[in-house]
């Protein structure tokens, strides 16, 4: 494990391993090193073309949590990695981690190239839109110590797993690690912001972004289908 530093002072930590073009990998809610197998499986796929940069989130794993949190102090993190890397990279982000990744190419970041896999939007009526105090809920919920009802939540309402799968996974050996990152749900949902409403025009405020990039979905995600998303409502720019 290795550390950078951030802007703000916050330790952020990451695995780095293969050689070549530096290529950084933001994860998505509930994802950090120590208990998603998908982002380590990527990085090991990618490390022999790639020096690959695995990180915690803040607030995940062994990263540092400095308040009070704001979508730039985590544009901040993702800038010290890149300086890390050597002054530019190419970023893959995951789920609301895209979002992130999109934001950080929006605010001028060295980001070479981009890849996006399934970006949480939701931009028609094809599922409900999530609640527009979603985030306070989280808040409320983490809060008053209910961190297990955070998660399902997040699960529930914010993915749209069916309440009867989540009362499962509640018994899973993996739920206390999912309770242990429930305070960064909410970090997510203000990555986020409004891009969950139902409506494209949200999604606007990337239109601005010039970096290549791909777009990429999961052929067994049903909520992401390109049928009932098509390019998932991103900017014309952003389709490569």
């Amino acid at each position: 494990m290795d550390t950078v530093c951030s802007k703000d002072g916050t330790t952020i930590a990451f695995d780095r391993s293969g050689a070549g073009p530096a290529l950084i990998l933001v994860g998505g809610a509930l994802q950090h090193r120590a208990i998603d197998p998908r982002i380590a499986h990527l990085a090991e796929f990618l490390a022999p073309h790639f020096t690959v940069f695995h990180y915690d989130r803040r607030g995940r794993g062994d990263s540092g949590d400095t308040q009070p949190y704001s979508v730039e102090r985590e544009v901040d993190d993702l800038a010290a990695l890149i300086t890390e890397a050597g002054g530019s990279a190419f970023v893959f982000g995951m789920s609301s981690g895209a979002a992130l990744a999109l934001e950080a190419a929006r605010r001028g970041l060295a980001i070479s190239k981009l890849a996006l896999y399934e970006p949480p939007f939701i931009v028609d009526d094809s599922r409900p839109p999530v609640p527009k105090d979603y985030v306070s809920q989280l808040d409320a919920l983490v809060a008053s110590g209910r961190r297990g009802d955070a998660v399902a939540y997040f699960l529930t309402t914010g993915v749209g797993v069916p309440a009867d799968i989540v009362a499962a996974m509640r018994q899973q050996p993996f739920w206390p690690a999912f309770e242990a990152v429930a305070h960064t749900l909410a970090y997510d949902g203000r990555v986020l912001g409004d891009t969950q409403s139902g409506s494209r025009a949200p999604l606007a405020r990337w239109a601005t972004v010039t970096v290549p990039t791909l777009v990429i979905d999961g052929g067994q995600t049903p909520w992401m289908s390109p049928c009932r998303y098509p390019h998932f409502g991103l900017p014309r720019r952003l389709r490569v």
